[in-house]
């Protein structure tokens, strides 16, 4: 078993190669596909129904330590589409 991580939405721990690695570019959560972007990052089950629990609790801003609205459109399509094609 590799690294483990814990999902910011259920709050469920995994491998880290079945959670989304997400970090803040500009204000947006953009996914961190390759896990090398510089900065604190927040994982995530590639799961709709974690990406909604993450953003009704505000974990985002909380794990990613920022203060700021954070834009979480274009996360929301990416688990979207990693669900479909996943």
């Amino acid at each position: 078993m590799g690294p483990v991580r814990t999902c910011v939405g259920c709050r469920a721990r995994a491998d880290r190669s079945s959670l989304l690695r997400i970090v803040v570019r500009d204000f947006e959560l953009v996914v961190d596909t390759a896990a090398v972007l510089p900065g604190r990052g927040a994982w995530l089950h590639p799961q709709i129904q974690c990406y909604q629990l993450a953003v009704k609790r505000r974990a985002f801003g909380r794990a990613l330590r920022n203060s700021g609205k954070l834009d979480t459109a274009a996360l929301e399509n990416s688990v979207r589409e990693n669900r479909l094609n996943g």
